[in-house]
């Protein structure tokens, strides 16, 4: 079996395959600062002098330090800080050195025992990262060729048995104070990364501090109890390397990298175990499944304001990757949307920054909902943002223009769709039956505008008409005045409607005549329009000159025949008043106005006419 350290090794040709820059954090202290980069440490010299050695045939710069009274560590350096925060990132990326290595002042570092009588302690020199990474790059190309035949032969005996970390159970056993001695030695970098772990199985939910308060006590309690020890609150040397060693164990398994895409503006850690870059097709930068995880990553970047964010916010529901039920939050300039079903999950989250929109959406199947447990937490913790978005030129050769698709993925379409408009400032709908109900006489949920749930507050089968309520409070631009007396026959009328089952954005308006003031069996309830409708406008508003609302558009069916083309049945809108006051809903009847032209009708009915829709 390979170590961690040749496996670290051997991901090195995964990232050389990526396409992708990584790198650490950039630290903003003196660039000229003489710092080391601290890479592993021990509490037995014996171990730190095997591991010093094994680092010493594959990196240059490689120093033995005492670090206090307890430890050894293992370093490289010194260098200039600005050198070293570079060298770190590509270091790491490179698996040449653990990911949690980190850049340390030497102030810990008491004696020099390697390289013999070398003291890189004294004096102020300092060496340039130029010969660590040529060793690095030769290393990478070797280990492209062949990982096993370039490391075998000359390490095979030293670092496969020497280089393998202690397990836990090898280490000492402490007491409450010998332990709480050893944590006193503990480096600000240790001590984060102690609260890291804990965090990263759940029994940690403070700030990344480095101060062990009663928040970060209980947390080591709680996690000295799930493994059966004795819950003191003080991790012992041994519970330390088990804690962080299984935490290693696992982000090396899902392959967790840091990655920074310039053309996207993004840095995020990702599980590049699970997942690759597959392609940009704006506003995604596609990370597609590998391994069989089943998992898929979205990083989103696009140009934009908080207009750009809300319509996205709409565009994504639509989406077959989001699942209707989950979560939905749309606040300020951020918005977070998640999706579950029998067989899918997704969460996308993003926001407004620095005249971008940007985040990123998860996607995965319910048997790796575990492994989401910890992948997502990491990605929201470590995303982070600079100049630059994606281009909307990102668009993948051959692309087709299917508009069923969007950005390569697939629009998920209602059941039915029809038309209902406005009936007071609440944003309460009156539609047709039709929508509410949908081929199987039921719909697992009801939207206005594709984006906004409604409840059923109201439904009269007879009639044919339902009153919706939106869960989420709405104000409308515009809303229907009702007349209450009916209309004048021949006279001009428009109906506000959504032909074409809702594919264009805004409600188109039809002008024609009232041709009776009853139904073709003579029904009251029921006038005769000398206009054409598609069936997606049946529940549209019926609009007199003045601007108002005569009546509601009736599917265009009756006893099972279809009506001619230049027929509409429409529910008369005095006799609507009584049954609308019925169903709890005050309607505001209209008052006698001058007459609108074409276009400020057609603008009226824009505002109040909106899309009904089935899902199931």
């Amino acid at each position: 079996m390979l170590t961690t350290f040749l496996r670290g090794i051997l991901a090195l040709t995964l990232v050389l395959g990526l396409g992708v820059s990584l790198a650490g954090p950039a630290s903003a202290q003196d660039p000229d600062q003489r710092v080391w980069i601290q890479i592993e440490s021990y509490p037995d010299l014996a171990t730190t002098e095997q591991r010093t050695r094994a680092y010493a045939q594959l990196l240059e710069d490689v120093n033995g330090f005492r670090a206090g009274a307890r430890f050894y560590a293992i370093a490289l350096g010194p260098y200039a800080r600005a050198e070293a925060v570079t060298l770190l990132g590509q270091l790491r990326a490179q698996g040449l050195i653990p990911g949690d290595s980190f850049l340390q002042d030497g102030q810990a570092f008491t004696e020099q025992f390697f390289p013999v009588g070398v003291n890189t302690l004294a004096g102020d020199s300092v060496v340039t990262t130029e010969g660590v990474v040529a060793s690095a790059e030769d290393a990478s190309e070797e280990l492209a060729e062949e990982v096993v035949d370039a490391v075998a032969e000359e390490v095979a005996e030293e670092v496969v048995e020497e280089v393998t970390p202690p397990e836990p159970a090898s280490l000492p056993e402490e007491t409450v104070a010998e332990a709480r001695q050893s944590e006193a030695q503990l480096t600000r970098e240790q001590r984060d990364a102690l609260q890291i772990a804990l965090q990263y199985y759940g029994f940690y939910r403070g700030g990344i501090d480095g101060a062990f308060g009663p928040g970060t006590r209980a947390a080591m309690s709680a996690w000295q109890q799930s493994r059966g020890y004795e819950p003191t609150g003080i991790l012992t040397t041994r519970q330390r390397a088990e804690l962080l060693n299984q935490r290693a164990e696992e982000l090396a398994r899902l392959g967790i990298t840091t990655v920074r895409d310039d053309g996207a503006g993004i840095e995020i850690d990702l599980p590049l175990g699970m997942v690759e870059f597959s392609e940009y097709n704006f506003p995604f930068a596609q990370y597609d499944s590998i391994n069989d995880s089943g998992l898929q990553v979205l990083l989103i970047s696009q140009p934009g304001d908080r207009a750009t964010l809300f319509g996205l916010y709409e565009i994504m529901q639509t989406l077959e990757i989001v699942p209707m039920q989950g979560e939905r939050e749309r606040q300020g300039d951020r918005f977070l949307l998640t999706g579950q079903s029998a067989t899918l999950r997704s969460h996308t989250e993003a926001r407004v920054v620095g005249g971008a929109v940007k985040g990123f959406t998860l996607i995965w199947g319910p048997e790796r909902d575990e492994d989401v447990e910890q992948i997502l937490p990491i990605m929201q913790e470590t995303i982070s943002y600079f100049d630059g978005a994606l281009d909307p030129a990102f668009v993948p050769e051959g692309a087709g223009q299917d508009i069923d698709l969007v950005s390569g993925f697939e629009v998920r379409r209602p059941e039915v769709l029809r038309t209902g408009f406005f009936i007071d400032s609440r944003g309460t709908v009156l539609t047709t039956t039709e929508a509410v109900t949908g081929p199987t006489g039921q719909c697992s949920r009801v939207l206005i505008d594709n984006a906004y749930e409604a409840d059923i507050a109201y439904r009269d089968d007879a009639l044919g008409i339902a009153v919706l309520r939106p869960r989420t409070a709405l104000a409308p631009l515009d809303y229907a005045r009702m007349a209450e007396t009916p209309g004048r026959v021949r006279g001009e009328i428009a109906v506000a409607g959504f032909p074409f089952n809702g594919a264009l954005s805004a409600a188109s308006t039809s002008f024609g005549s009232i041709s009776a003031l009853s139904g073709v069996n003579g029904e009251t309830t029921v006038q005769r329009l000398d206009v054409e409708t598609a069936d997606s406008e049946a529940g549209a508003p019926v609009i007199d000159a003045s601007g108002a609302v005569l009546g509601m558009v009736l599917p265009g069916m009756l006893d099972g025949r279809a009506l001619p083309g230049e027929v509409t049945l429409a529910l008369r809108g005095d006799q609507l008043l009584p049954i609308l006051q019925q169903a709890g809903v005050a309607p505001q009847i209209a008052t006698p106005a001058g007459m609108m032209n074409r276009e400020n009708l057609s603008r009226l009915g824009a505002d109040i006419a909106v899309r009904v829709s089935c899902w199931n």
